[in-house]
């Protein structure tokens, strides 16, 4: 063997190491995580900072990337064929396709593509210096490219502003949680909390409101005594008092309100005067977001609104429990077991549900799938799919569900059973 074709197979060497080097690189920082980079830039690594800069113009990075393994690899067979004639001047052609194939396959493509895979921060930090240094020599080369590429494309409509991603920053982390979740390493707890504060912005109070119909409330025409023993056998330590008519909401009375009084007095609940004690309600419309009004519980440091319609017809209450609710699941008393009476499992595997319980609420116990843009509640999903108010004993099939109308009370369905899809399959 000659000087000549051992200095053509260490350049061969070379290139091909060189090759392994961009088709990792690309792989690696094309795969990178942008959360782990800011992550670590913010922590002061010179690296991440060196990474963000390289991803945040991909195009510019793998144009870079492309053009210098595309050349190497094409320099690599020139003098490997050079090399290989000189040496087998017969088969030198079937044998350099059948060597460099396999060379470039395995050593310059797959083995630097999967460690970049299988270490992406970890390789992406490690090249990001290097390969800055390869886009900036070759960001000349690379803009003629880009441009002469756009050229081309446009000649078939396509525009060279960049279109608008297609998922919000939103869904972007709900689907990373999502997919965390499923691979085992985020709890389907953890998955409804951080789920629970990303659907602040989307929910509004009417979604989660305690309705009229369900709202204790107090009538200030009664007598003292009865208000206050109202209050005290009641689980809530704030209530609306109405006159004239319930809906006509006309202040909130706080447990402890009464009580500072009474012992600071040291009256009798007769002697207090309640209408005196009550504070002015808050009335907000039914179409805030949860978000805007956990900003202005927290801006008002109050704890308890009002909710009506556009016609200011009183709609239900909402508070800053309810919110909080909506992150965390049920927060149950302080001397109560939590077990939601409104949700009743039966022997067979079917529940047996209250008409008025959230879907959200029973997505989140049972960790079911029924979709919440449709109604709020079971009940009303059921009539927003079966287009009529159903009738007792009515079975309908939605969603993989089965759901039979139990107990109905003029138009208000009262109790359903549900059958999930395993137990109806079994």
């Amino acid at each position: 063997m000659t000087l000549d074709n051992s200095l053509s197979i260490v350049a061969i060497f070379i290139l091909l190491l060189l090759s392994a080097f961009f088709a990792g690189s690309e792989t690696a920082l094309t795969a990178v995580s942008k959360a782990r980079m800011h992550h670590l830039a913010s922590e002061g690594s010179w690296s991440a900072r060196q990474v963000n800069h390289l991803i945040s113009n991909r195009e510019k990075l793998i144009g870079a990337l492309l053009l210098g393994n595309t050349f190497v690899n094409i320099l690599a067979s020139v003098l490997a064929t050079s090399t290989f004639i000189s040496l087998f001047p017969k088969d030198a052609i079937a044998i350099i396709t059948l060597v460099m194939t396999a060379v470039i396959l395995i050593f310059a493509e797959v083995l630097p593509k999967t460690v970049g895979i299988a270490r992406t921060d970890r390789a992406a930090l490690a090249v990001a210096f290097p390969v800055r240094v390869v886009v900036t020599v070759l960001a000349p080369v690379v803009s003629a490219v880009q441009w002469f590429v756009w050229l081309i494309l446009r000649v078939f409509g396509l525009s060279h502003a960049g279109e608008k991603p297609s998922m919000t920053a939103q869904e972007e982390i709900r689907g990373a949680i999502e997919l965390h979740h499923k691979e085992g390493t985020v709890e389907r707890e953890h998955r409804d909390m951080l789920g629970g504060i990303l659907d602040l912005a989307d929910l509004h109070v009417a979604d989660v409101m305690v309705h009229r119909k369900n709202m204790e409330v107090l009538d200030g025409g009664a007598e003292p005594e009865e208000i206050i023993s109202r209050m005290m056998n009641s689980s809530h330590s704030r209530f609306p008092i109405w006159r004239d008519a319930p809906e006509n909401i006309v202040g909130v009375l706080h447990v402890k309100d009464v009580l500072g009084v009474m012992l600071e007095r040291k009256v009798s609940p007769k002697d207090v005067d309640v209408m005196v004690l009550a504070s002015e309600p808050w009335f907000i419309p039914d179409t805030t977001t949860l978000e805007e009004q956990l900003r202005a519980f927290l801006d008002r440091r109050e704890h308890f609104a009002l909710v009506v319609d556009e016609y200011g017809v009183l709609q239900g209450l909402i508070t800053l429990e309810d919110i909080l609710e909506e992150i965390v699941g049920d927060i149950a008393e302080e001397h109560n077991v939590h077990v939601p009476e409104n949700i009743r499992p039966q022997a067979d595997g079917s529940y047996n549900v209250d008409g008025w319980t959230p879907v959200r609420d029973l997505n989140r116990e049972l960790a079911w799938d029924l979709p919440d843009n449709m109604a709020t509640t079971v009940a009303g999903l059921v009539i927003h799919e079966a287009r009529i108010i159903p009738e007792v004993g009515q079975v309908f099939s939605f969603f993989g569900f089965k759901f039979e109308i139990l107990r109905r009370q003029r138009n208000q369905i009262m109790a359903l059973r549900i059958t999930p899809p395993s137990r109806r399959a079994a």
